[in-house]
């Protein structure tokens, strides 16, 4: 080989040495390396000990941060006190009107209250506000003893709902949040409470409240969850802090009927768990979807009632029929109704009487409850003769 063909050889080798170095460093695209910053694209972290983005829907988790772990939740109890005083509203055992009493020992409570004296009296509505917006200790106590007859049976009742809710990682010393041994929660278990009190429209009105006029308007009630000003689409929540707390806030938020639950704990910063909830929010809002098929209460169909007043009855769901999806991912979603062909009175309103299957590509994703819509009482013997000679001729 000659003297020129081997400096050839070499200058080329060289050339071609330079070049692959060139496209491996990051440097000469101008952009950082992953590796180097630590940034893992579309990741997502929080400053809080715990967290969850929760889907109401279907009870599942959307993305977490040690959702088991059991912490304490400061008042953000007050979400089971209120879940608790509403379904005994809803369930007639008590009224909005009804006059509550303040005893001693709501009296005696420290820390955020509205300074109800012994004897003081209330509407229960007024004192369920004071609980849901100012996070009153004072009030919860009064409410618990006036549902309860104690606050020692009305806590018992909380942890009787939380074992009934499978919330095993879940346990309550009082009903306001206050500091106290052997009471915990997860983040996990409070997205299930919370989303049990949206099934009720009055634990939603609550909680979604900004302000109210307490004693004729000498008193200013403010919602302590300031999400319901500051994020979009945000409408119900609780906040808490306490020392060993520190800040704690879960809360719910819906977009282009998209509902989501985000729970933070354990947030060290003053109006972390704000920013760390808009943070999640965000990140779902971004990434997820709901096809929603019917909405609660939506009539699904009729069903014929054999032997009754009506020949039929309207069949609604008993929940929102939906999935979240990421997005991308809506496509191929189709719904059936499993009914039988008849039903024989009397028919109860709220009766159970089949189900709205949502499929994916044939596939069942999710099963909601059918329910009758009203009564239909059991008929006479002479209308069911009239009817089925009417259905002869």
């Amino acid at each position: 080989m000659s003297w020129k063909k081997i400096v050839i050889f070499c200058l080329v080798f060289i050339f071609t040495l330079s070049g692959m170095s060139g496209v491996a460093a990051p440097e000469t695209t101008g952009l950082k390396n992953p590796a180097k910053t630590g940034v893992t694209p579309a990741a997502l972290e929080t400053t809080a000990a715990s967290a969850i983005l929760y889907d109401p829907l279907s009870g599942k988790s959307l993305w977490e941060k040690e959702p088991n772990n059991r912490l304490p939740m400061a008042s953000v109890t007050k979400l089971m006190t209120l879940l608790l005083a509403v379904e005994a509203v809803e369930e007639g055992h008590f009224k909005l009107e009804d006059r509550v009493v303040a005893s001693e020992n709501a009296w005696e409570m420290g820390g955020s209250q509205i300074y109800l004296e012994p004897g003081e009296e209330m509407s229960l509505w007024e004192m369920l506000l004071a609980v849901g917006l100012q996070s009153a200790n004072d009030g919860s106590v009064a409410v618990a003893e006036h549902i309860a007859g104690s606050e020692e049976a009305f806590v018992q009742a909380m942890n009787e709902k939380a074992q009934a809710l499978g919330l095993f990682d879940t346990h309550f010393v009082n009903c306001h949040g206050l500091p106290a041994e052997d009471h915990y929660t997860t983040a996990h278990d409070l997205a299930v409470i919370l989303g049990e009190g949206l099934k009720y429209p009055l634990f939603r009105e609550i909680t979604a409240m900004k302000e109210f006029d307490l004693r004729g308007g000498a008193f200013k009630l403010w919602n302590t969850n300031k999400l319901l000003w500051w994020y979009d689409g945000a409408d119900t929540g609780k906040t808490g802090w306490t020392e060993d707390a520190k800040y704690c806030l879960a809360s719910s938020a819906e977009r282009d009927g998209l509902r989501l639950i985000c729970v933070v704990l354990g947030v060290a910063e003053p109006k972390g768990h704000f920013n760390e909830s808009t943070k999640i929010y965000n990140y779902g809002f971004t990434r997820f979807k709901a096809v929603n098929m019917a909405q609660r209460g939506e009539k699904a169909g009729e069903l014929k009632v054999g032997k009754g007043q009506s020949a039929s009855v309207d069949v609604v769901t008993a929940e929102r029929a939906g999935v979240v999806v990421p997005k991308g991912e809506d496509k191929g979603f189709s719904a059936k109704l499993e009914l039988p062909r008849q039903i024989d009175a009397p028919v109860h309103k709220g009766q159970e009487v089949g189900s709205y299957v949502i499929l994916k590509n044939d596939q069942e994703v999710l099963r909601v409850k059918l329910l009758a819509k009203e009564e239909v009482p059991k008929a006479g013997f002479l209308k069911q003769i009239k009817r089925v000679v009417d259905g002869i001729f």
